[in-house]
């Protein structure tokens, strides 16, 4: 089976859940280290899916690495090759496919709950789950590109999630893990601190003593997630 390629825009901002996943399944992956300066393949033939993980950045700002991964992305989606983005992923994905990118009326960071749209496409992705508590860090949001089915919505952004066919775009961090949650607090500190006060933003400390609870039930509904995307990968 080709390995499924992994792409990490930031040292924080790794696999996370998702490597856990795919080690679990035996699938084979490969990290492409974009924030090491590693070049974008040209080929998504070579690859039984691909995954764009979180960052910092903008697919808006003028970055030399975003137009072949835009690119990629579309290579993908034509030879139906499955596409799965978090957060920054899964605004790459959503300005590949002619949606658009930008700011959300609220920054959100920290645990927030998200409540699972009510339609056939929406239950095929999440079973019987209708809402739960996940990770969000992020101040832009996508539209919906076109074909694209409403998964996920917040108070806070309307739209969270959304799926065209085997494609998944999520703009919420379903891939967490405790240590990224802690690395997180660490380097955001100081954009935490400049949104004290609102109500989509939580402080380092409550982040960190409810992941404990929280973590569980986000990790399973990732894997249901990873599970249903899985099952469109090309061998």
């Amino acid at each position: 089976m080709k390995p499924v390629a992994i792409f990490r825009h930031s040292p924080t901002e790794g696999a996370g859940h998702f490597a856990q996943f795919l080690n679990q399944h035996v699938i084979p992956w490969h990290m492409i280290h974009i924030d090491q300066g590693e070049a974008v393949p040209a080929d998504a033939g070579a690859f039984s899916g691909l995954v764009f993980m979180g960052g910092p950045m903008s697919v808006n700002d003028e970055l030399p690495w975003i137009p072949p991964v835009l690119a990629l992305i579309r290579d993908a989606y034509a030879r139906d090759i499955p596409l799965l983005g978090h957060c920054l992923g899964g605004q790459l994905i959503t300005k590949a496919l002619g949606g658009v990118v930008g700011r959300n009326p609220a920054k959100e960071l920290g645990w927030g709950k998200v409540h699972v749209s009510d339609n056939d496409t929406a239950r095929a992705w999440f079973g019987n789950i209708e809402q739960f508590d996940s990770f969000h860090w992020h101040g832009e949001t996508f539209s919906l590109p076109p074909g694209a089915v409403h998964l996920l919505s917040s108070a806070h952004c309307k739209n969270q999630a959304y799926a065209i066919g085997k494609h998944l775009a999520m703009q919420c961090h379903v891939e967490m893990t405790e240590q990224m949650i802690r690395d997180w607090c660490t380097a955001g500190a100081d954009e935490i601190a400049a949104s004290v006060g609102s109500p989509a933003v939580q402080s380092a400390e409550a982040m960190q003593q409810q992941m404990h609870d929280k973590l569980p039930e986000l990790q399973r509904v990732a894997s249901q997630l990873y599970r249903h995307w899985m099952h469109g990968l090309v061998h």
